[in-house]
């Protein structure tokens, strides 16, 4: 399987535990040109942008070590380009949502990265 692949089903997967929620996926891997979000979810009138983190192992780190405050800047623009974009006048927050292993299971979830 190619990283892109990988990268593919973990968010399918992430995708699927947040509709287990309660959520209803709007969509999967939002890109522009300067930005991209790997799921976008809404539940009772608020959008969840959510970054899915991938990790084989936690021997380098797990998932959500890497969501860096880097890395969350540009998820607060992709959002804010987002909501530009959608006019949405909504309430929106960041998420993150770390699957790990072979088998592809959630670890670990953020609600809110603020």
């Amino acid at each position: 399987m190619t990283t892109f692949e990988v990268g593919r089903r973990a968010e399918a997967v992430a995708a699927r535990f947040l509709e287990h929620k309660g959520f209803t996926v709007i969509t999967q891997n939002w890109r522009t040109r300067w930005c991209e979000i790997d799921v976008v979810a809404v539940r009772a009138r608020e959008i969840c942008f959510c970054e899915v983190k991938y990790r084989k192992s936690a021997r380098q780190g797990t998932g959500l070590d890497y969501i860096t405050p880097q890395k969350l800047r540009r998820m607060r623009f992709a959002a804010e380009s987002w909501v530009h974009t959608h006019q949405w006048a909504g309430q929106y927050y960041l998420a993150a949502i770390e699957v790990s292993g072979h088998d592809f299971r959630i670890t670990s979830a953020v609600k809110d990265l603020s």
